[in-house]
């Protein structure tokens, strides 16, 4: 059985190691010239760290577990501590957090290296399996989009289904070196500033917050250091520190009218081509990540691509449309809320929140458990 994986980011090579594990082969298709990905640093909830278990990746020292942490206000008070303890106990895992280019090539050493094909875009994508790109032609019995929150294959194959819209914030985001970082999320008026350790000193930093759509500064670094150079620290220091070329900035948009299917004959989207959603719940990867190993299953133990591909949307619509909407509420409770009363209200909640309480905010959406995949034979002896 052979499939074709459209996109070479978190999901696309996900789901290629997926099934390549499950003993299909596997074509993937990357419109760039290699494969990475342009991002900074990304979460990794207990959810997707079992699922890359699944898929028999080992991220090593690459993965940097969080061990203390809490919520700030833009002064640095101290609003509610994280219990990372009580978190590892509840689930059995950390949070953990990686360079997006440390996942992206442990999920490519997972898919042999004749199965990537970099510079091929993809021209046409066929219900039937056919899929044209530029140098060539394939036939598959599987066609994965995972072509990303402006996916040209959704758009083809439901040509009327809504675009993402505008989530209501914009983000920026870095990496740079700074010894002795913490986690933490710090809250002000439609403000989020996060702060993630990662291994070897790096810091992944982000800022957020509400304004119009396409308000991008021309200087995105001299804007940080204008408007946050009187938050706590290292917040100042962490943008300092980063080089301007290494600022990125994003709107954050979102899909925000549910697809009523994720599949149309041989085809199943996946990632935020099926269903992208806001960062304020550190999800979005994480869910692509689950959406490769359930759609590896179905396709290893039902007996037709028809029918996992059914079980596939069955099982994968109602739960990521589901995060979605809980990071759209979350953004609308934390950090888009721009109304006085209510910031202090809500400040008011947290503090009296025990820091026990806090890790279990959320649990059926990090403590899910994916489906188990076929552990690779051991070597016979002679």
């Amino acid at each position: 059985m052979h499939a074709i994986v459209v996109g070479g980011g978190i999901g696309g090579l996900g789901a290629a190691a997926g099934l390549h594990r499950v003993g299909w082969t596997v074509t993937v298709l990357e419109r760039a010239d290699e494969f990475g990905d342009v991002g900074a640093g990304i979460s990794l909830w207990p959810n997707a760290l079992r699922c890359l278990d699944e898929l028999g990746i080992d991220l090593g020292e690459h993965l940097a577990a969080q061990h203390e942490g809490g919520f700030r206000d833009r002064r640095g008070r101290r609003v509610t501590r994280y219990d990372t303890a009580a978190f590892e106990r509840i689930h059995g895992r950390p949070l953990g957090a990686i360079h997006r280019r440390d996942l992206i090539a442990a999920l490519r050493d997972a898919v042999p290296a004749e199965s990537l094909k970099t510079g091929a875009e993809v021209t046409e994508v066929r219900e039937d399996g056919l899929v044209r790109f530029t140098g060539g032609e394939l036939q598959a019995d599987l066609v994965v989009a995972a072509d990303g929150i402006r996916s040209p294959i959704r758009h083809a194959l439901f040509p009327h289904h809504p675009e993402p819209v505008f989530g209501g914030s914009t983000a920026f985001r870095g990496v740079t070196k700074y010894p002795g970082a913490r986690l933490s999320t710090s809250f002000d008026r439609g403000t989020e500033i996060g702060v993630l350790p990662l291994t070897g000193d790096d810091v992944y930093w982000w800022v957020s917050y509400v304004t119009e759509p396409g308000n991008r500064p021309d200087d995105p670094k001299k804007y940080l250091q204008r408007h946050f150079a009187d938050w706590h620290d290292p917040i100042p220091a962490l943008i300092d520190a980063t080089p301007p070329e290494a600022v990125l900035y994003h709107d954050l948009d979102y899909l925000g009218t549910p697809l009523k299917t994720y599949v149309r004959g041989r085809i199943a989207l996946l990632g935020d081509a099926a269903h992208a959603m806001p960062p304020f719940l550190g999800q979005g990867g994480c869910q692509a990540l689950e959406d490769a190993v359930v759609l590896a299953n179905a396709v290893s133990t039902e007996d037709t691509t028809e029918a996992a591909l059914e079980r596939y949307d069955r099982e994968r619509r109602p739960r990521s449309q589901k995060v979605a909407r809980e990071s759209v509420r979350m953004g609308k409770l934390g950090p888009q809320l721009t109304n006085p009363v209510a910031l202090k209200v809500r400040t008011a909640l947290l503090k009296a929140l025990p820091a026990q309480v806090t890790v279990r905010v959320g649990k059926e959406i990090t403590g899910w458990r994916p489906p188990r995949l076929p552990r690779p034979a051991p070597p016979r002896t002679p």
